[in-house]
């Protein structure tokens, strides 16, 4: 009896094993280019680096970018569809990726490319309209705009910075404010964040400019939160600022991410910093095509380690696993995910050989 207890027990041990082993990976897409039903939900094994396909969304139209509740109920995905964008809320079971539409409202501006959520609210960088959007949460999902905050201007490229375009939204690491990065107006604007206000959410505490033509377009924070670093689309330049508790930024150094003599296309796109804090990773598509790799030194600079090519064209989006042994690439026009094991003493990515095939993946997130 104690013998097959015991055997009992060891079975249930390695089985919580196996389980924590698992992770859910979502991946938003665009549908208007291939067959895809929207969102997908993917168990991946940050043991193995293998997937599979739990779940999908039942079609809904380019969710080009999701942001998931800290309870992990709800997902938050911007339908990026010219003037007739939206965003959407959907319900959201995690052990079985179950994913189920619970409605949607207008975005009041064209192209959503990026939203966060918390407790209170979800907020939206509209690119083509120029704007951010403020919705309430609601117990069905998602209430019509609370606030609307338009940028105004242009910058000096007349291609792409005839107007504004605000490409990100983010929170500070204590919440307190939220910053938006313009790459039409080569601005990162500073807004003070009241959650609980009924029309003004934000309210804006500042701006800084950044290279003028350089177009700002995704940043994050340093684990410790004393610096942010910011990648421009159009030149590829990545900027450090230093950050202080209120709000402000302080610009201390500037590199570009494009290699040595490298001639061609650029459009820099994602920057994410590992789970332990240690290395910044920024990708670049067009011609490029590439995932730079950035020791982080102690006073908060950074030093190039390797440039990597991610086996694919259009690294619109890329992420690392929970634990940290695994960054994968979703490529928007090679209409697949490509899973690179990361080595967390140098940084350094290896080709695992191992692919998610599914149409136009520009978002992935863990979960």
């Amino acid at each position: 009896m104690k013998k097959s207890y015991a055997v009992l027990l060891l079975i249930s041990f390695f089985t919580g094993i196996q389980a924590q082993n698992k992770v859910n990976l979502l991946v938003g897409t665009y549908t208007n280019s291939c067959d895809s039903k929207g969102i997908y939900v993917y168990e991946f094994d940050t043991n193995s680096g293998e997937s599979k396909l739990k779940n999908t969304s039942e079609s809904t139209v380019s969710p080009s970018y999701l942001s998931v509740s800290a309870d992990n109920k709800f997902i938050y995905a911007v339908n990026e569809s010219g003037a007739e964008s939206t965003v959407s809320a959907f319900g959201y079971v995690p052990a079985s990726g179950k994913v189920t539409f619970l409605n949607k409202q207008k975005a009041m501006g064209a192209d959503p490319c990026y939203l966060i959520n918390d407790g209170e609210n979800i907020i939206t960088a509209n690119y083509s309209g120029g704007n951010i959007s403020v919705f309430k949460k609601t117990a069905e999902g998602i209430s019509e705009a609370k606030q609307v905050i338009q940028h105004t201007g242009k910058g000096v490229n007349p291609q792409r910075q005839e107007g504004a375009h605000v490409h990100m939204v983010y929170f500070s690491p204590d919440k307190k404010y939220v910053l938006s990065n313009d790459l039409g107006l080569d601005k990162v604007f500073i807004y003070n964040y009241n959650p609980k206000s009924k029309d003004k959410v934000l309210t804006l505490k500042g701006s800084v400019d950044v290279k003028a033509g350089s177009g700002p377009r995704h940043l994050t924070f340093s684990k410790d939160g004393k610096f942010v670093y910011l990648i421009q689309e159009l030149d590829a330049t990545l900027t450090t600022f230093s950050y202080d508790k209120n709000g402000s930024l302080k610009l201390i150094a500037e590199t570009s991410i494009l290699p040595k003599d490298f001639k061609g296309g650029t459009g820099a796109a994602a920057i994410k910093i590992s789970p332990d804090g240690k290395f910044l990773y920024v990708s670049d598509r067009v011609d490029a095509n590439n995932i730079s790799v950035y020791k982080i030194l102690k006073n908060g600079k950074i030093e190039l380690v390797e440039q990597v090519s991610t086996l694919g064209k259009g690294p619109r989006d890329f992420s690392i696993d929970p634990t940290g042994k695994f960054l994968l690439v979703g490529h928007q026009y090679t209409n697949n995910i490509v899973v690179f094991k990361r080595d967390k003493v140098t940084g350094k990515l290896t080709n695992t050989g191992k692919r998610i095939e599914l149409c136009a993946p520009v978002c992935l997130v863990f979960n």
